[in-house]
């Protein structure tokens, strides 16, 4: 009796019996113009610093402000309209994470082949469905019953800015207040260059005791955000990993290995095209037979093999720390089924989808896979086991990843080892049928991005799911939404990586076909699921490399720290953690100054948090559509133009103008600051 008791004395928002607006028109179609902003944001992020953050808060502030006040819209009308809008955030990042990869699998398997418009989107559509079919007979077993234990973080706070929103009070105007801010900032920044994009600080690799070491940061207003809002307990731990890298392990190679050792690695990787080419990976040199950037030479031939290592360790690691939440979910879930089919009548607040809609939607997404020319693999069989691979670790890993979000919050779900863990799986089912070689490796990928894909989505819709029951929400329209905002989501996505992709003048000219994978998107994640498959289906994995960065897992774990964000810092430039550390320590600064005034402010709901969610949509909306201009550039749309870095480095010197741009990004973390420590007005 005790399971449904909560169900028992929790009274929503709108009670059941009430009839508001809610699944109309207008709620839709607000919420898929939100979805395709923060879609097509979030692909951008994820691409830059393979992080991202979630959308659910903002865009119910942005309900708030702009469906309430110009549209009318009720407390459901605009909790459809997060819930629709959400679902681009969530799909993005699993797709950004994995569908990249097929540009790094290996020559042959024509991975590259699939990394085109309609394949993205229909695997992104796709995934995103799956993710919330499997939560249809999940929702009552978590969302409701276990609404006690359960606290659901992210949906929590997301119910409370829309009941706040029927109260009044300043949580939009904060929220708009850093997306003009980081707007204005990324004008200067990436239109006309009056600040730096990334200043350096690089010993000379002769310095006899400290070679090739660097310190740098790419200035950004969304790397500020991402920082300030994940904390500064994981943005510490997070360059950490870029402070070993980069301030230890490369000096340490930079000494030890010759550079002509470091360029036949570039070229076993794919880096270099032979020693007597110029260019590549840290601009060799066949003269000289040095590196005009030896440091990034380095990285690229050695730390992001260990990297890789160290994250798919790390996810490992936290995969089997939640293995008692796995077993007694999936318990759950199991008995959720068997108890689908006994619900007589329900009220409007415990209206889900029928489970017939879970059952012919699976077996739909399987001959869809099966039918699909878009989907890897030669023949109905090979579709077929890809089919069921995707729908059976679907449904274990939704389970996971909703748990898992339910304890700790979508930022912290481990998804990326959920990744890691069903392309181990799959890797091992093709070995056990003979299916190796390259030929195989886009069929994994297939499989493993799915998975991750649905697991971010579920994550993403337990949330929403739990802001309805908060709010008194019909289940059966939100879960039409979800369907909704997948697949609208999914168009827009699949363009914004095909834009990012496209390379400049610049990397045409050095034969660089693809934007994506070079420093300007590094896309860790994708590289990262790529190598894992073509080592595990070749046999032939650089082992050595990869065993380092596992046991650097292992030893932070062993120190008590979570080795996942270590992992990651380990793996992405420090040029991404090293702003995204200084947004954690404002955080940090404004926690201590708030305390000593007895003042807590709300994780999600703080004004320093909705800044800083502004920030980062900003900054990252405005690369967006500067990326879009330069990859189109035109005589008629003369971007590279307005570039006046020139002439600031001819007056003030190149140490002046990196100074100059240092100075900006203190002004914004000063406003930030300033910001944090203020309160909002109710």
């Amino acid at each position: 009796m005790s399971e449904i008791k909560p169900e028992k004395e929790f009274k929503p928002y709108i009670a059941a019996g009430e009839r508001v607006a809610e699944f109309t028109v207008k709620s839709i179609l607000l919420g898929a113009i939100f979805g395709v902003i923060f879609g097509a944001a979030t692909v951008y992020l994820a691409l830059k610093a393979g992080l991202t953050v979630s959308a659910s808060i903002p865009i119910a502030v942005l309900a708030i402000s702009i469906g309430r006040k110009f549209f009318k819209t009720t407390i459901l009308e605009n909790n459809i309209i997060q819930t629709t809008g959400s679902a681009g955030e969530s799909i993005a990042a699993g797709v950004v994470f994995t569908l990249p990869g097929f540009l790094f699998l290996s020559a042959g398997s024509n991975g590259e082949g699939f990394f085109s418009y309609w394949p993205i989107f229909i695997l992104a559509a796709l995934g995103g469905i799956l993710g919330t079919l499997m939560m249809i007979p999940l929702r009552k077993s978590l969302i409701v019953d276990e609404h006690g234990t359960l606290p659901y973080p992210e949906g929590t706070a997301c119910a409370s800015v829309l009941i706040a929103g029927e109260k009044g009070g300043d949580f939009a105007k904060t929220a708009y207040q850093g997306l003009g801010f980081a707007f204005a900032y990324a004008i200067l920044q990436k239109v006309f260059h009056v600040i730096a994009e990334s200043p350096a600080w690089v010993t000379e690799q002769s310095n006899r005791y400290f070679p090739s070491a660097t310190v740098n940061g790419e200035i950004t207003p969304e790397y500020m955000g991402v920082g300030y809002i994940i904390g500064p307990k994981i943005a510490g731990v997070l360059v950490a990993g870029g402070v070993l890298a980069w301030l230890g392990l490369i000096p340490l190679l930079a000494t030890l290995v010759p550079q002509e050792t470091t360029a036949l690695q570039l070229i076993k990787l794919g880096y270099l095209k032979d020693l007597a080419t110029p260019g590549g990976a840290g601009s060799w040199d066949p003269i000289t037979k040095t590196f005009a950037d030896y440091a990034g030479a380095l990285y690229r031939a050695y730390i992001r093999q260990i990297g890789a290592g160290a994250v798919a360790a790390g996810g490992f690691i936290t995969l089997i720390k939640t293995i008692p939440t796995i077993i007694s979910s999936f318990k759950s879930s199991l008995g959720s089924i068997k108890a689908g089919g006994d619900v007589a009548v329900v009220k409007r607040t415990e209206d889900d989808l029928s489970f017939k809609v879970v059952i012919f939607g699976s077996l739909a997404l399987v001959a869809l896979m099966m039918i699909l020319p878009q989907v890897p693999g030669d023949t109905f069989f090979n579709k077929f086991i890809i089919g069921v691979l995707v729908i059976v670790f679907g449904f274990f890993f939704v389970t996971v990843s909703s748990r898992i979000v339910g304890l700790i919050g979508s930022s912290s779900n481990p998804i990326s080892g959920m990744t890691i863990a069903t392309l181990m799986a799959t890797c091992l089912v093709f070995i056990s049928v003979g299916w190796t070689g390259k030929l195989f490796e886009p069929m994994a990928l297939v499989v493993g991005s799915m998975i991750c894909i649905a697991a971010a989505n579920a994550g993403g819709t337990s949330q929403d799911l739990k802001t309805g029951y908060i709010v008194g929400a019909t289940p059966r329209y939100q879960q039409l939404a979800l369907f909704i905002g997948a697949i609208v989501s999914a168009v827009v996505i699949g363009l914004t990586l095909s834009i990012l992709d496209r390379p400049t003048a610049a990397m045409q000219a050095q034969g660089i076909m693809h934007a994506i994978g070079t420093d300007a998107y590094p896309a860790p994640q994708g590289t990262l699921m790529a190598t894992l498959i073509k080592g595990l289906l070749s046999f032939n994995l650089d082992w050595q490399f990869v065993l380092v960065g596992v046991f650097l897992s292992i030893t932070m774990e062993l120190c008590g720290v979570k080795s996942l964000s270590f992992a990651v810092g380990a793996y992405l430039p420090l040029s991404t953690t090293l702003p995204i550390f200084a947004g954690g320590a404002i955080k940090g600064i404004v926690d201590m100054k708030n305390k000593k005034k007895g003042v807590v402010e709300d994780d999600e709901l703080g004004k320093g948090s909705l800044f800083s969610t502004g920030l980062v949509a900003g900054g990252a909306l405005m690369g967006v559509i500067y990326a879009f201009f330069m990859a189109f550039e035109t005589t008629s749309v003369p971007v590279g133009k307005l570039n006046i870095e020139p002439s600031l480095v001819g007056s003030l010197g190149e140490g002046g103008y990196q100074l100059m741009g240092f100075i900006f990004f203190v002004i914004m973390g000063i406003a930030l600051y300033r910001i944090g420590i203020s309160k909002n007005k109710e």
